[in-house]
């Protein structure tokens, strides 16, 4: 069964996601209308020192309304970039640091029932601050960010006890606190490894009569 799209609506756009319905083909041969989000991605770091504690960061999201614990993470809005280096800038523009090692954690679909929204996160080690003079100058939600190394077990503590609610967080933690039971085995290299983010499906047939409230367009 491939899902045939038979039509598709924008029914919004801006920077980080879109707002699309598709009409589906479901088994048995009926169709449903299908309404999700496209995401643009992001890239996030399970940044680890030598003491084996964890970097979080904690800052104001919207959406919930309320201060989240959270990995340091950002967009994929960089064309070009290597997603590394993507991870890199926001370690150090959200934690103030750089490290020396960098390995590739996992890919996670973070609410994959609404929206194809991927993000890919990175264990550091080796961490060292960045020089005083080169520090990145944070605004709006980010001007109050705080930024604070838990040990391992307090940082899964904090999940297990409702405090820490981040998805790609509670991902990250629980796969770093893993690793070090294991001794730090090696993980894959930072680069060189495809993000599992499909193209969306092309529409098949527009279908004729009633359509969905919208702006047709194509993948």
């Amino acid at each position: 069964m491939t899902y045939e799209v038979r039509s598709r609506v924008e029914r919004f756009r801006g920077n980080v996601v879109s707002l699309l319905t598709d009409e589906v083909v479901m088994p048995g041969g009926r169709t449903a209308r299908r309404d999700y989000l496209v995401h643009v991605g992001a890239v996030g770091v399970v940044a680890v020192d030598e003491a084996d504690r964890v970097v979080l960061v904690q800052q104001y999201r919207h959406p919930v309304g309320d201060r989240l614990w959270e990995l340091p993470a950002g967009l994929i809005d960089v064309d070009g970039e290597e997603l590394v280096d993507a991870a890199a800038r926001e370690l150090a523009e959200e934690a103030d640091l750089t490290a020396r090692r960098w390995q590739l954690l996992l890919d996670v679909h973070t609410t994959p029932g609404c929206s194809n929204e991927v993000i890919r996160l990175f264990l550091a080690r080796d961490l060292a601050p960045v020089p005083d003079a080169d520090r990145f100058q944070r605004h709006d939600e980010e001007a109050e960010l705080t930024c604070r190394r838990f040990d391992l077990d307090e940082a899964v503590a904090m999940a297990l006890r409702g405090e820490l609610t981040n998805a790609s967080g509670l991902v990250g933690l629980f796969a770093a606190v893993r690793l070090r039971d294991r001794g730090w085995p090696q993980l894959r290299p930072a680069t060189g490894v495809p993000l599992p983010r499909h193209p969306l499906a092309p529409v098949a047939v527009e279908v004729a009569g009633e359509q969905v409230p919208g702006t047709p367009v194509t993948s």
